[in-house]
């Protein structure tokens, strides 16, 4: 995958997971992060409970955005405590 689909899949990720979880929305930088780190949480995890969304690159959105909303629900846990 390119930079430029990196950064474009992570932003839409990372928007969408702002959006699911209320109060956790970053600005556009931190979105993209947020959703290229979820990328990588989802393309380790999903496999490993044996889920497998097919290949395109809607896939991948869906995956770096369930990743992302993990990311952001730890972080939300971790500033509460």
């Amino acid at each position: 995958m390119g930079i430029i689909a990196a950064l474009v899949i992570g932003a839409i990720a990372g928007w969408l997971a702002g959006q699911i979880v209320r109060g956790a929305g970053f600005g556009l930088i931190g979105n993209i992060v947020v959703g290229i780190i979820g990328a990588l949480v989802a393309s380790w995890l999903l496999p490993r409970l044996g889920i497998s969304l097919g290949s395109s690159a809607i896939r991948d959105v869906i995956n770096a955005t369930i990743g992302a909303v993990i990311v952001l629900v730890i972080l939300s846990v971790i500033r509460r405590a």
